[in-house]
């Protein structure tokens, strides 16, 4: 299950905050085979004020519109797997959020089931993945 924190600029509307992290689910969903009911996406607005960022690093020109995604997952995935995830990010808010792609950055965190606890306080290295029954 992954967890995914997105960082908006302020004024961020909700309608395209919505297709942001619809964009990213459903890269996720068809990128890594992640079933389409984990969606987990803290959505935070950033002040320009309290952003700083060098708009041309890696000769990249950006702009104030930047969008910073940070994926918190179970280790396991292939390079090959990971960039093809970023790939489709990029695509999917390109086109259906009116991001550009410029204005994208991903960065993966990885750990393992005893480093999660997902829901009833329950080690998740003790469930691995299996469905609770209160639903």
């Amino acid at each position: 299950m992954p967890f995914v924190r997105t960082d908006v600029p302020k004024g961020t509307v909700a309608a395209q905050k919505q297709k942001i992290v619809q964009g990213i689910h459903d890269a996720l969903v068809e990128g890594i085979g992640m079933p389409k009911d984990e969606l987990f996406n803290r959505v935070t607005e950033y002040d320009a004020e309290e952003f700083f960022y060098d708009r041309g690093f890696n000769g990249i020109a950006r702009s104030d519109n930047l969008i910073v995604v940070e994926i918190t997952m179970r280790r396991g995935r292939s390079d090959a797997m990971k960039r093809d995830l970023y790939a489709a990010i990029t695509r999917n808010l390109e086109a259906n959020a009116a991001v550009s792609p410029k204005d994208v950055f991903i960065f993966m965190h990885e750990n393992d089931y005893s480093d999660w606890s997902v829901g009833n306080g329950v080690f998740a290295m003790a469930i691995a993945q299996q469905r609770g029954t209160d639903s």
